[in-house]
C-alpha cells in the first residue's frame, strides 16, 4: 500500500489536492521555484516554500541547487556572489527553520579561501543548526557548459549523511545524479533516504534523464529519491519522490510548488528483504582522489 501523498501548490493556496493511503513515519516535503539574481527575492521565495511545508506538517523541507543565486550566464559569475556558510544566506535559511521548527536542506554557493567557490548543500535542524554540508563533486562540464570554470569540485570522500525521523538522510547535486557512485557512497554511509537538489537545465532529452535517471537511483539502492529541481524557465522542473522500488509517488509539475509525502518505514524494510541488492553487491566505491582547482 502506498504511503500518505499530499501534493500542494503554492498558487493554489496549499489546499491538497490529492491523497492515497496512510503508512508512514516521518512527513517530508520537497520545494520547486525559480531562482533569479537576487538573492533578497530568492531568499523570499525559499522562505514561502519552508513556511508551507512546516503548515503541512513536515519535518524537513528540500529545496533546490542554486537557491542562492541562478543566472543563464556562465559559472565564472558565481564568485561575485559566494557567501560563506555563516553569510547572510544561510543565515536567513537558519532563522527560518528555526522559526518555523523544521530541518531545512538548500543550495547555495560558498566562499572558497583557496580557489574558485564551492556549488554546496547545506543541511540546517528544526533550530537553525548546522547538520552538515556537501560541496559538489561532480561539476557540469557537458552540453557546452562548464561549470570548472568557475566552481571548486568538492572531496568525493566526504558525503553528507544525516539522521531524522528514524530515517538516514544523505544528500548529492545535480550533475552527480548521473554518477551511479555518488548515491552509493551515500547509502554506504547509512542513508535510505537520497537527497538531490538540483537545477537540471532544460534542453533535448534532459526531462527523460532526469526521470530516469532519479527512478534508477531508487531502484539499485532501494532507497527514497527526493528530489528538488528549479522549474523554468532556466530549468526542467518536474520536482519528484520516488518509493525505494522505483514508483513515483509525487510529481511537482512544471511551476513552483511543494509537494508532500510520507515515508514509511515498513516500506522501505519490504523491498529491501524482497530485493537484497545491498547485501548481494560484490563491488564497492573507491573514490578517485580530486585536486581541487586552486589547490597546490
Amino acid at each position: 500500500m502506498l504511503r500518505e501523498v499530499v501534493v500542494l501548490q503554492l498558487e493554489q493556496g496549499l489546499e491538497p489536492v490529492s491523497r492515497v493511503g496512510k503508512e508512514a513515519t516521518v512527513r517530508v516535503a520537497v520545494g520547486q521555484f525559480a531562482a533569479g539574481v537576487d538573492s533578497g527575492e530568492n531568499t523570499t521565495a525559499a522562505g514561502r516554500l519552508i513556511e508551507a511545508a512546516a503548515r503541512a506538517g513536515a519535518e524537513l523541507v528540500l529545496l533546490p541547487e542554486s537557491s542562492l543565486y541562478a543566472t543563464a550566464d556562465g559559472s565564472k559569475a558565481i564568485a561575485a556572489i559566494a557567501e560563506d556558510l555563516d553569510g547572510p544566506f544561510v543565515a536567513a535559511v537558519a532563522g527560518l527553520a528555526r522559526k518555523h521548527g523544521i530541518a531545512v536542506v538548500v543550495g547555495t554557493y560558498e566562499k572558497n579561501p583557496d580557489g574558485l567557490p564551492f556549488n554546496t548543500l547545506v543541511a540546517l535542524d528544526g533550530h537553525g543548526g548546522m547538520l552538515g554540508c556537501y560541496r559538489k563533486v561532480h561539476l557540469y562540464d557537458a552540453f557546452g557548459y562548464r561549470e570548472s570554470e568557475g566552481i571548486s569540485a568538492g572531496n568525493p570522500g566526504e558525503p553528507l549523511v544525516f539522521s531524522l525521523g528514524g530515517f538516514r538522510f544523505g544528500a548529492f547535486t545535480c550533475y552527480d545524479l548521473r554518477f551511479p557512485e555518488s548515491a552509493r557512497t551515500a547509502v554506504d554511509a547509512g542513508a535510505d533516504v537520497l537527497l538531490v537538489p538540483a537545477m537540471w537545465i532544460r534542453g533535448p532529452g534532459k526531462e527523460d534523464h532526469w526521470n530516469t535517471l532519479l527512478k534508477a537511483r531508487a531502484i539499485e539502492n532501494t532507497a527514497y529519491v527526493l528530489a528538488a529541481n528549479q522549474n523554468g524557465p532556466l530549468a526542467t522542473g518536474y520536482s519528484v519522490a520516488v518509493d525505494p522500488a522505483g514508483v513515483v509517488v509525487a510529481n511537482a509539475g512544471d511551476e513552483a510548488g511543494l509537494i508532500i509525502t510520507d515515508l514509511s518505514q515498513e516500506r522501505l524494510s519490504r523491498v529491501r528483504r524482497q530485493v537484497p541488492v545491498l547485501d548481494n553487491r560484490r563491488y564497492a566505491v573507491v573514490p578517485h582522489a580530486v585536486k581541487r582547482r586552486g589547490a597546490t
